[in-house]
């Protein structure tokens, strides 16, 4: 009875350092997946700030175009 219970614990003992190694490899492959992630998030932060600017530049620039229209219509008046 004693052999049957340590082949069982034996048996236990290798799934749980299986499941350990698997569990590993899976932090490993996380780890990796959230520095890419991290890449990408940066590049598209960068992205995100120069369109912003654009964005910004071109409503500016749309500002003074509506002004000197209005100026143009108000000398016509």
């Amino acid at each position: 009875m004693t052999l049957d219970l340590l082949e069982k614990l034996e048996s236990k003992i290798n799934n749980a350092v299986d499941n350990i190694a698997l569990l590993q490899m899976e932090v490993e492959d996380l780890k990796d997946d959230k520095l890419t992630l991290a890449e990408k998030n940066d590049v598209l932060q960068a992205e995100n700030t120069k369109l912003t600017d654009e964005h910004l530049q071109w409503q500016s620039r749309l500002s003074a175009l509506v002004g000197k229209i209005e100026q143009a219509e108000e000398s016509l008046l």
